[in-house]
């Protein structure tokens, strides 16, 4: 199966609560669940549901972006330990790993600087 970026976004109170993740190079193929990790996974539904309409339809599929081979996806960041500590808790709240959280997060300011 093709992979694609996903973007994942928080939802407020207003919006129903839980985490909206979403794939920009396939319009309208999004998901949602309490979690991250959860909407990552019902993710990887939609984007199959999406690549076989679109099959059926005759409708052409993006291909993913592609990713340059000198990016590892793993960089070392120092942050203040007061954070380091809010982070921990909020990834043991949401029942994530760490580094799911901050991918989130990141993911969440990129997808709101788009929208800007």
């Amino acid at each position: 199966m093709l992979k694609y970026p996903a973007v994942i976004r928080k939802l407020g109170p207003d919006e129903g609560g839980g985490v909206l993740a979403e794939i920009l190079e396939l319009p309208g193929c999004v998901a949602d669940g309490e979690t991250a990790e959860e909407a990552l996974q019902n993710l990887d539904d939609a984007v199959a549901e999406w690549i076989a309409t679109a099959t059926e339809l005759g409708r052409p599929i993006p291909e993913p972006p592609e990713v340059k081979e000198s990016y590892s996806g793993k960089w070392v960041q120092r942050v203040p330990r007061s954070l380091h500590a809010r982070l921990v808790r909020e990834a043991k709240r949401e029942g994530v790993s760490l580094n799911q959280l901050a991918t989130a997060f990141l993911a969440e300011g990129i997808g709101k600087r788009r929208v800007a």
